[in-house]
């Protein structure tokens, strides 16, 4: 397993690990790992949507939520 280091984290966001991670019952590697597992997640999710097609849906996506929503509030 490698290893990484980070240095120079301003105090502020070291504070704030440390919030979280004894709210959570974790060590702050853990948190800094399930955020940057994250973070990696998302990413690889982005360029995943930008390798779709684009869809063309006729008309502008704002006019068909706005439509879908008081067709919503019309059902209640």
């Amino acid at each position: 397993m490698a290893n990484l280091q980070v240095k120079n984290v301003p105090d502020d966001i070291h504070d704030r690990l440390r919030t979280v991670a004894a709210r959570r019952n974790q060590t702050i590697r853990d948190v800094v790992l399930d955020a940057v597992v994250r973070e990696l997640s998302h990413e690889e999710f982005l360029a995943h949507i930008r390798e779709r097609p684009r869809a063309d849906l006729g008309r502008p996506a704002a006019e068909l939520l706005a439509e879908a929503r008081e067709e919503r509030e019309l059902a209640h």
